[in-house]
């Protein structure tokens, strides 16, 4: 096996696939104008003892329109090894954001999501509620914001659920350097059949005006999944290429 497909073969690794959530995206710069966006990808192929594919795809659009902040937000995950499917998952959710006076604001997001290995068929999720600006300053950015929602769960060969749900979440970035930063970010879901929990750290490392690499770990970890699911939490880390513009 050569040398670079094994250290990329360490880099991305990826467990069952997950479901990220939709985290609260950093108040809009001043002044902003246009369409902004991001395109992440990580891609390995491994060959010899074992044949491995992983593919990590992620991007998202904003754009303002005065005071309301809009984006949307897509993801594919694939892993394959020795020709069997291992982790499968797709996701798409939009989000709108309305500043209000000081460092308060509105949000609202919708999100659906099929997880081939997660024991549902499909699931779509929509909420709404209060943010707060805790932190926004040249090296710091922290958010908060909780509210209602709502969930669809479908589940092959059961009954469809309606669930309502409690959520919270949290977003901090730390820009350590001129071309570095930290990230971490929490959502937790909660509803009368079980509760989803949410982390995704990563570090980006800017190598010009629109590229940068970035290492991330995920995990998911549903209190009660369904009996179909495979396990009861999935990690995934990856390193990938991000472009923005």
């Amino acid at each position: 096996m050569p040398r670079w497909t094994a250290l990329m073969g360490l880099l991305t690794i990826a467990g069952s696939a997950q479901a990220s959530p939709f985290y609260a995206p950093p108040p809009p710069e001043e002044h902003r104008e246009g369409l902004s966006g991001s395109a992440e990808l990580g891609y390995t192929n491994l060959s010899g003892n074992t044949d491995s594919q992983t593919l990590i795809a992620k991007g998202r659009l904003t754009w303002l329109t005065g005071d309301w902040t809009h984006t949307l937000r897509g993801e594919v995950r694939n892993v394959s090894r020795d020709g069997d499917t291992s982790a499968e998952q797709y996701l798409v959710a939009g989000r709108e954001r309305y500043d209000l006076e000081g460092p308060h604001y509105v949000f609202g997001f919708a999100r659906w999501d099929r997880d081939r290995f997660s024991g549902y068929d499909q699931q779509f999720t929509t909420i709404g509620g209060y943010g707060r600006d805790l932190l926004d300053n040249e090296h710091h950015r922290l958010s908060l914001e909780a509210g209602p929602g709502y969930r669809f769960d479908r589940i092959e060969g059961k009954e469809d659920a309606s669930l309502g749900v409690a959520y919270g979440a949290l977003a901090y970035e730390w820009t350590f350097s001129e071309t570095a930063s930290l990230e971490q970010e929490l959502s937790v879901e909660a509803t009368d059949d079980n509760t989803t929990s949410r982390s995704l750290t990563s570090l980006t490392a800017r190598l010009n005006a629109h590229l940068a690499l970035k290492l991330s770990h995920e995990i998911k970890d549903t209190s009660r999944p369904p009996e179909e699911a495979e396990a009861r939490t999935d990690h995934t880390t990856s390193a990938s290429l991000l472009y923005n513009w």
